[in-house]
C-alpha cells in the first residue's frame, strides 16, 4: 500500500513539473516586424516586441548579417549605443527598446536583421528572432513596348519586345492580350542586362505570335506590359492596334462562252422561240391530216 502511495506521488510531481514547463512563464517575443522589400533612400522602421513576464530587461540588441549595430541597455546612461556598419545609418533618438528607426537605406542596407532580447540575472533568458529585408533600387522609367505596327491583319505575325527601366533587383514582366495573361509559348525571353557601378539591371521580355480572329476585340487588339517588383513597384504600358479590314475577294465569273451574236438572256429568248416554234409546226402538222 505505502509504495502504491509513493508511486502515485511520483507521478503526480512528474505531472505538475510537465505542466508548469508548458506553461512557464518567462520571457517571449511576441512580434518582430522587418520588411521584405523598401525602396532606396526611404526610411523604415524596425520592431520588435516581447513580453518579459516578470523577469527584468537586460539588453536588446539589432544585428545585420551577424553584426551588432544598436545595443539599449535600460540601466546605462545613455541606454543606447550605435556601432558603425556600412549601410546602416540609425536614427537615435527615434529608436527605443522596442524600434529602431534606419534613415535613408541604400542597396547596402539590404541583408539579415535579427533581434535579441535578454533578461537579468538570474535567469539571463536570451530570445531572439530574424528576417530578410530586401532594399530596391526603383526603375526611373516605365517598361516601354517597342517593335509593334499600327495595324495587323488575320495571318500576321506580331514581334514586339517590353523593356524594363533599370533597377535592383530586377523587375518581372508580364504580358497581357486585352487584358488576359499572354499564352507562355507567345513569350521570348532575353538575358537581363547590368550596368553601372551598382549594377543595375534592365529585363527584356519578347512577345511573338501569329494573329487570329479571337486577337480582336471590336477590331482591337490590345497589348499590355507589366513591371512589377514585389509590392513596392508596379508600372505598365499598353497598346492599342487596329486590325485591317480583309479585301473582298472578286466575283466569281461563269467559265461558259458567250454566244457571238447575245447574251445568255438573249440565247434563252431565243431557245424559247424555237421550242414555240417547234410545238407550233407539230400542231399545224396534225390539223393537216386531219
Amino acid at each position: 500500500m505505502e509504495f502504491m502511495q509513493r508511486n502515485i506521488a511520483i507521478s503526480l510531481l512528474i505531472l505538475v513539473f510537465g505542466l508548469a514547463k508548458d506553461i512557464c512563464f518567462c520571457l517571449r517575443l511576441t512580434e518582430v516586424r522587418i520588411p521584405n522589400h523598401v525602396a532606396k533612400n526611404t526610411t523604415v522602421v524596425l520592431e520588435c516586441h516581447f513580453d518579459l513576464n516578470g523577469e527584468a530587461l537586460y539588453s536588446v540588441k539589432w544585428y545585420k548579417d551577424g553584426n551588432e549595430f544598436y545595443r539599449y541597455v535600460p540601466r546605462d546612461n545613455p541606454p543606447a549605443q550605435l556601432f558603425l556598419l556600412t549601410g546602416v545609418s540609425v536614427d537615435l533618438l527615434n529608436s527605443t527598446e522596442n524600434q529602431i528607426v534606419l534613415n535613408n537605406v541604400t542597396l547596402a542596407s539590404t541583408g539579415k536583421y535579427r533581434c535579441e532580447v535578454s533578461a537579468e540575472a538570474p535567469s539571463f533568458q536570451t530570445v531572439s528572432s530574424h528576417g530578410d529585408m530586401v532594399v530596391v533600387a526603383l526603375p526611373e522609367t516605365d517598361p516601354k513596348i517597342t517593335g509593334g505596327r499600327p495595324r495587323y491583319q488575320i495571318g500576321d505575325v506580331v514581334r514586339v519586345n517590353c523593356t524594363s527601366g533599370r533597377s535592383k533587383p530586377a523587375a518581372s514582366l508580364t504580358w497581357f492580350i486585352n487584358g488576359e495573361v499572354a499564352d507562355p509559348s507567345y513569350l521570348r525571353r532575353y538575358e537581363t542586362v547590368i550596368t553601372g557601378r551598382e549594377g543595375l539591371e534592365t529585363t527584356i521580355l519578347g512577345l511573338e505570335f501569329r494573329v487570329k480572329y479571337r486577337h480582336f476585340k471590336r477590331g482591337d487588339m490590345k497589348l499590355k506590359c507589366v513591371a512589377t517588383i514585389a509590392h513596392v513597384y508596379w508600372k505598365s504600358n499598353e497598346e492599342s492596334v487596329e486590325g485591317d479590314k480583309q479585301p473582298k475577294p472578286p466575283a466569281l465569273e461563269s467559265k461558259e462562252t458567250l454566244h457571238p451574236n447575245g447574251s445568255r438572256a438573249d440565247r434563252q429568248e431565243d431557245s424559247e422561240y424555237d421550242k414555240i416554234e417547234i410545238k407550233k409546226c407539230r400542231y399545224d402538222g396534225l390539223q393537216g391530216k386531219n
